[in-house]
């Protein structure tokens, strides 16, 4: 069940955040200059090896959990990269980011040690 959840968070919610930052960032472009289309490259980056990911874990690939540890280490980068610059604009309080950046990286270590340790993992994809 689990590695449904991963799966479909990195096929459906990844895009989709992709999609509605992107518009945001976008409008923002005139007042931060090309800096943010940096970011937003970034942003694609995450998100095209995260649908790669979730699609190797759905069609039970040899390689799906390689895979998806190394887009999850990409996302958790992409993530504490867009939240420590100014290039990307957010809507964080002051002195929030620090707690952004724990939960990312919190959620992103989870994912990786259940993809790590899990024998049901291993024997689904074997």
């Amino acid at each position: 069940m689990w590695l449904l959840i991963l799966s479909r968070i990195l096929l459906i919610y990844q895009p989709l955040n992709l999609a509605v930052s992107a518009a945001t960032a976008l409008n923002s472009l005139p007042t931060r200059g090309p800096k943010v289309l940096v970011a937003i490259a970034v942003r694609v980056l995450g998100a095209g090896v995260s649908v790669a990911a979730g699609l190797a874990l759905t069609n039970r690939l040899p390689h799906a959990v390689r895979l998806t540890q190394v887009a999850l280490a990409v996302s958790a980068a992409c993530d504490v990269f867009i939240y420590t610059t100014s290039f990307y604009p957010n809507n964080r309080p002051p002195g929030d980011t620090p707690y952004y950046v724990a939960a990312t990286i919190a959620v992103h270590s989870l994912a990786m040690i259940y993809l790590w340790r899990s024998k049901r993992v291993r024997t689904l994809l074997d």
